[in-house]
């Protein structure tokens, strides 16, 4: 491929690796990300019907937060870290360097378009890559606004947005590159990993899953609404880390559910179709996917039109685990309640369900919410919220197992996309022969190092 061989010779020649060159690097991303930010705004709008606030807060914010992170302390990260070194080598100094992959692509998904391109990008270019960006093809707008930050910001040869389609990207996996970031869903991250196995290129995959939260009897239920309903339905429901489904106590149902409505009323009046701050789902495919749903076990919502793409946020009430819709990731304004009455037994069942990307509860009890903690594995989490970890530059975000593998966010990004090289350097003038042959009369002094 044309454009990967463009790259590497651009690697080669050494042109990403200085810490002068990737801070001005990250400097005109943020430029032209900003030169272009209203734009993008109208992009996300069209693409998904986003509001201003919503795509600055989910799409912007976390992005200019993860740029100055890194231009902040990125001298500290490129420094090599001299660790100790064991007695028999000595006169030996070990450090530990952090060196770029080389070629990185970039696979962005079309629920946050852009902040699932530019963060990783962000961690590409501190940790001194070139790379090769991929938006879907499923959010247009958005995807020819990616071209044009990437071109007002960068030459071609070091980073470039892809104008093809997938075939285009099978082409350049089979061609080999050195690192992959995928971000997507599980079945089509499957098959990433399976291309990139074939020439044994790293992957980090960021998929998805069914995400539970769990609402307690002794939680703040008013709280655990507002919270649970933000989560849920920001972006239309089409959020890879949303609570896929709530499991609600059953002592508590009937407060619960009132409070629930009630936000939901209050965040977008009686008709959400009218609320300029509910979105609109992707494509007719998501669409038609979603609404095979509507019409079972509905106590709010249930509406849909499809010369919008438009489903209201919608309530299902008493879903059994056995139902269609608990099947398979949502990824939609649709939350499933299924009613629980031991929270013991509720948490041995979750431990052994595929390991989501997130995890909620919602509990005043320390207790209970560190048994869930220390119970069930899922790539990230909180009590009493729902996605705010994400907005932590210092909380790794990533899977685990069905829900991915890798992480990034801040120090976490410029780590994945470096490899860790070790070296050991010895001083030439002291030359401890025990290590040598013959090594007869040598086994007394070898097992003193041996406890």
């Amino acid at each position: 491929m044309e454009i990967v061989k463009i790259q590497e010779k651009y690697f080669f020649e050494g042109n990403t690796k200085p810490y002068s060159f990737r801070i001005d690097k990250l400097k005109k991303l943020k430029e032209s990300i900003k030169h272009y930010e209203d734009e993008v705004l109208v992009a996300l709008k069209k693409d998904l019907g986003k509001s201003t606030y919503e795509g600055l807060a989910t799409e912007f914010l976390g992005v200019y937060e993860e740029i100055d992170f890194c231009i902040k302390r990125l001298d500290k990260w490129m420094k090599p870290k001299r660790v100790k070194t064991p007695m028999h080598q000595f006169g030996a100094r070990s450090y530990i360097f952090k060196e770029p992959k080389g070629i990185s692509l970039i696979i962005a998904p079309w629920n946050y378009p852009f902040q699932l391109t530019m963060t990783p990008l962000v961690g590409a270019i501190a940790a001194g890559n070139t790379a090769i960006i991929k938006v879907s093809q499923n959010v247009p707008n958005v995807r020819e606004m990616v071209h044009k930050i990437v071109e007002r910001a960068f030459e071609k040869q070091y980073i470039v947005s892809l104008k093809g389609d997938n075939e285009e990207v099978n082409k350049i996996i089979d061609y080999g590159v050195n690192y992959i970031f995928f971000t997507g869903s599980p079945k089509v991250g499957k098959k990433i990993m399976e291309r990139a196995s074939k020439t044994l290129t790293p992957v980090t995959l960021e998929l998805g899953g069914k995400s539970p939260a769990i609402i307690c009897k002794d939680s703040n239920l008013e709280t655990a609404a507002y919270r649970l309903a933000w989560g849920k339905f920001l972006n239309a429901g089409q959020t890879c880390v949303a609570p896929d489904h709530v499991y609600v106590e059953k002592s508590i149902e009937k407060e619960f559910k009132t409070k629930l409505i009630e936000v939901l009323k209050e965040f977008y009046g009686e008709d959400p179709q009218k609320s300029p701050d509910f979105g609109r789902i992707v494509s007719d495919k998501q669409f038609n996917r979603l609404t095979k749903y509507l019409d079972t076990k509905c106590i709010y919502g249930g509406k849909s039109s499809s010369d919008e793409r438009y489903i209201s946020p919608t309530i299902l009430w008493d879903v059994k685990e056995s139902d269609e819709i608990m099947q398979e990731e949502i990824f939609g304004p649709i939350l499933p309640v299924i009613l629980f009455n031991d929270f013991e037994v509720l948490i041995n069942r979750l431990q052994k369900k595929p390991r989501p990307l997130a995890f909620y509860i919602f509990t005043d009890d320390k207790n209970k919410s560190k048994k869930a903690i220390d119970t069930i594995s899922y790539g990230g989490g909180c009590v009493n919220d729902t996605i705010s970890h994400l907005a932590n530059n210092r909380l790794p975000f990533g899977g685990n197992g069905n829900s991915g593998m890798g992480a990034y966010h801040g120090y976490e990004s410029f780590v994945s996309f470096s490899h860790t090289k070790s070296v050991l350097i010895k001083n030439s003038r002291i030359n401890i022969k025990l290590a040598f042959p013959p090594y007869e009369g040598k086994l007394k002094w070898l097992r003193k190092f041996i406890k």
